[in-house]
């Protein structure tokens, strides 16, 4: 087991270890096209397509696990709900941008592609809030056009 693990490129000091998950081509193939590090997207696509994902997965807990899922209101509750902890999440996003890159906003000429720019964050925290609304938007609609069968 030992020989399998290294650090990685042979350095000790860099912190991190080469395992066969982490150092395969099938991971690395993975991960690039995941939309945080897919090349040629710009930030607001960024947002848009990570805000799509998590909009829309966030809506069945709240539906089939929260306090109203057997009422006739259980649906619409689910989807306040998302909607709330989307905003939540914006404001997260919001504060890690004002932390990180400071309250102004200073122009970069390489700020087309990356998120670390004041600019850059903005459009992302701004694609991630649409994509995430809209979304879960149409989980609601999806999910209400559905028959609610009842066993008798």
């Amino acid at each position: 087991m030992a020989n399998f693990i290294k650090p990685y490129n042979d350095d000790p000091f860099v912190g991190h270890l080469a395992t066969p998950i982490t150092s395969s081509a099938i991971t690395r193939g993975i991960l690039q096209n995941l939309p945080a590090y897919r090349f040629g997207l710009t930030p607001l696509l960024r947002g848009l397509e990570i805000g799509l994902a998590h909009g829309y997965f966030l809506m069945g807990p709240f539906v089939k696990l929260g306090p109203l899922r057997d009422s006739d209101i259980g649906l619409l509750a689910g989807f306040m709900s998302t909607i709330g902890l989307i905003v939540i999440l914006t404001l997260g996003l919001t504060i890690y941008g004002i932390a990180t890159f400071g309250q102004t906003a200073v122009e970069e000429s390489n700020s087309g592609t990356n998120l670390q720019s004041r600019k850059a964050w903005d459009q992302f925290k701004g694609g991630f809030f649409v994509g995430a609304c809209g979304s879960a938007g149409f989980a609601f609609i999806c999910l209400s056009s559905i028959p609610t069968f009842t066993i008798n």
